[in-house]
């Protein structure tokens, strides 16, 4: 008989905002395939004596392969053992949640989805606004800044990001956010926007930089090699307090 898969959202990187459910689930494990970004503390809870193994994914470095991944479920699973698949963030929110549970239902495993405090929430909390407005942003979108190459990808809807009464969350953007800004002015969105940068959520380091798109695309242009990950937010956004 085969083990099951518990995919376990981990949150941003903070062991508080880990739900009662996963951490459940990371007490029982037997095996924990863990992202970079969901280590650290939240690993503590793992009870003594289960495997954990990295397989983390992280641009600029030397990552494990999606494939390989996806193997190490499926091959663990067969043993029969419990497995997590902890990952950062919410794992249904560019977390390649997809290619791993096809897998799993290519090789006849059973598997549970976790759901976790994503990114987009956390920044906005961090920062003390809201992520919509009763009456200046009436919708959220979650949009990729990179595609599979690490660069911007070229199909993105330029209309729905240039709207000036959304709130726009870009995840893994910091490196393409000069040239996504440059297509939004293009496209008619006030350089003056409003913008959140959020680095390190969560974590002893957490930065947060309120600025503009103009401003934060000035900024990334010139600014050293990335070592934190980041989440920009743009559009609507409510005023800090004065």
């Amino acid at each position: 008989m085969s083990g099951t898969v518990s995919f376990v959202s981990a949150g941003p990187g903070d062991p508080e905002l880990l739900t009662i459910k996963g951490a459940a689930r990371l007490r029982e494990a037997d095996v924990v395939l863990y992202d970079d970004l969901a280590s650290g503390a939240i690993l503590d809870l793992a009870r003594a004596g289960a495997n954990l193994v990295a397989v983390g994914k992280r641009a600029g470095r030397l990552s494990a392969r999606q494939h390989h991944v996806s193997r190490l479920l499926v091959d663990y699973a067969a043993t029969g053992v419990r497995v997590v698949r902890l990952k950062s963030g919410d794992a249904g929110i560019f977390g390649r949640l997809e290619e791993e549970i096809e897998a799993l239902r290519a090789a006849g495993i059973r598997y549970e989805i976790i759901p976790g405090v994503t990114s987009a929430s956390v920044a906005a909390a961090q920062a003390g606004i809201p992520l919509t407005r009763r009456l200046t942003s009436r919708r959220v979108q979650f949009v990729t800044g990179a595609d599979v190459t690490g660069g911007l990808p070229a199909d993105l809807n330029w209309a729905a990001l240039a709207d000036p009464e959304a709130t726009t969350v870009v995840y893994m953007g910091r490196r393409t956010f000069p040239a996504l800004a440059a297509r939004l002015i293009a496209h008619g969105l006030a350089p003056e926007t409003p913008a959140l940068l959020a680095e390190s959520l969560g974590h002893a380091d957490e930065r947060l930089v309120r600025t503009t798109i103009a401003e934060l695309a000035e900024q990334l242009t010139h600014a050293g090699a990335a070592t934190a990950a980041a989440i920009i937010l743009f559009g609507a956004l409510a005023p800090e307090d004065k």
